[in-house]
């Protein structure tokens, strides 16, 4: 009697636990786009505040801007956004 009630709750416990036998979902791929607009505003945020930075010390704003964008690239070159 003991061995009938151990073999269903081990039946019942096994069959009912969805963790054991559940298949594990694929990793979600990257998407490129996804990532791509996340470099460039990124790329345009620094951008922005950098260029600020520089016209409030009294700089031209297109020197400025090259300047900024120089430095982006020389701190952030790993990006695909530092490429462009």
């Amino acid at each position: 009697m003991n061995r009938l009630i151990f073999a269903l709750l081990t039946a019942t416990l096994l069959l009912s636990s969805g963790c054991l036998f559940s298949k594990k979902t694929k990793k979600p791929r990257e998407n490129s786009s996804i990532a791509a607009d996340t470099d460039e505003s990124f790329r345009q945020r620094f951008l922005d505040r950098r260029v600020a930075e520089l016209t409030a010390t009294g700089q031209n704003a297109d020197a400025a801007r090259a300047q900024a964008a120089e430095e982006f690239k020389t701190r952030y070159g790993y990006t695909s956004a530092a490429k462009k």
